[in-house]
């Protein structure tokens, strides 16, 4: 999501976001594992985006 779109979100939904992220993450590590992932930068772009909920809902 881009920074416009999480501004606009309220407390309950960037938690909702976050924990949907994070489960991206974990099957994303899963994945891994047995080999499946093609595209490594989509670990970065996973983090860089929990990072951002969390910056959003500290401000909140």
């Amino acid at each position: 999501m881009k920074k416009e779109d999480l501004k606009k979100l309220s407390e309950s939904e960037l938690q909702k976001e976050l924990k949907q992220l994070r489960k991206e993450l974990f099957d994303l590590k899963l994945s891994l594992d047995s080999g499946e992932v093609k595209d490594f930068s989509q670990f970065g772009k996973i983090r860089k985006n929990i990072a951002r909920c969390l910056t959003f809902l500290k401000q909140k």
